[in-house]
């Protein structure tokens, strides 16, 4: 998202001295969750918190690899910008979140993305596992609203706040031979 701020400083005239060009970019989070409320939850939180970067939300992992490649919906990258982060929930139909994790961490240019998985579970197994596939943090959703607000500015002070942005061209995004959901 770009902001533009053409006003004109106070006693200054017309012309390229008079103003001035101001762009703010936002960096791009993709949440992975098929739970509507979850996600509903999640984006309330965000504008509780304050929280400066962009959500794209999607429900399956079918959906973060199009995503991801720049495919479908997904193909105008100043839409959907690369993300800067992921958020990963664990449970979900078609493709677990540990296989979407596999198959990021398989990808030529998007296997270097951190990835936080947001889960509900608090399995050993399952933390051990997540940290096994790839996963940069493990983070287990809280049971309270205001706990989601402080996970949020939490995640934005760590992963978020002065990390470099990506920028990747649609047509260098292709699918990892041999995993597919």
């Amino acid at each position: 998202m770009k902001t533009e701020n053409n006003a004109k400083r106070p006693g200054s005239s017309s012309g390229s001295r008079g103003s001035r060009l101001k762009k703010v970019l936002l960096t791009t989070v993709l949440h992975i969750d098929d739970d509507a409320n979850d996600t509903e939850l999640l984006e309330a939180a965000m504008r509780k918190a304050k929280a400066k970067f962009i959500l794209h939300n999607v429900n399956d992992g079918e959906q973060a690899m199009a995503y991801l490649n720049g495919h479908g919906v997904y193909g105008n990258r100043t839409r959907f910008q690369v993300p800067s982060l992921i958020l990963l929930d664990l449970k979900m139909p078609r493709a677990t979140g540990f296989e979407v994790l596999k198959w990021i961490r398989g990808h030529k240019l998007m296997g270097k993305l951190p990835i936080v998985v947001l889960s509900g579970s608090e399995l050993q197994e399952d933390i051990q596992h997540a940290y096994a596939a790839g996963a940069n943090s493990y983070l287990v959703k809280p049971l309270s609203f205001n706990g989601l607000v402080q996970l949020i500015r939490e995640v934005e002070a760590k992963w978020v706040t002065n990390q470099p942005m990506l920028s990747l061209n649609a047509e260098h995004l292709g699918p990892v031979p041999g995993l597919t959901f």
